[in-house]
C-alpha cells in the first residue's frame, strides 16, 4: 500500500467536515458558558431550561452526523476489508446508538 493510500485509509469519515463540526461544537461551548451566566445572573427557570433544550439538540445533530460519517465511511470500508472487520464496526456502531439512546 502506498504512503497516500495507508493515509487514506486511516481517515475518520468526518474528516473531510472538520471545520463544520469545530464550528458547530465552539457554538455549543459558547452556548454553555451562556447558560452559567444564566445561572449566574439567576435568570429565570424556564429561560435556562429552554437554553437548555437548544443546547441538547445542538450537540443531538453533532451526534448524528458522526454516527452518519462514521456508518458511510469506517463502517462500509471495515465491511469491504472483510466479514469480522465490518462486524467489529457494526457492534462498535449499535454500543455507540445504544449510549445516544440512553443519553
Amino acid at each position: 500500500m502506498s504512503d497516500q493510500a495507508e493515509i487514506r485509509a486511516h481517515e475518520h469519515g468526518y474528516i473531510h467536515r472538520k471545520d463544520d463540526y469545530l464550528k458547530r461544537l465552539r457554538r455549543i461551548e459558547g452556548q454553555a458558558r451562556g447558560l452559567q451566566r444564566m445561572v449566574e445572573d439567576e435568570k429565570y427557570c424556564i429561560d435556562i431550561l429552554t437554553q437548555v433544550s437548544a443546547m441538547t439538540k445542538a450537540l443531538q445533530a453533532v451526534s448524528l452526523g458522526l454516527l452518519e460519517e462514521h456508518l458511510s465511511h469506517c463502517v462500509v470500508d471495515a465491511a469491504r476489508t472483510g466479514e469480522s472487520e465490518g462486524r467489529a464496526k457494526i457492534d462498535e456502531a449499535v454500543d455507540a446508538i445504544a449510549r445516544l439512546v440512553r443519553s
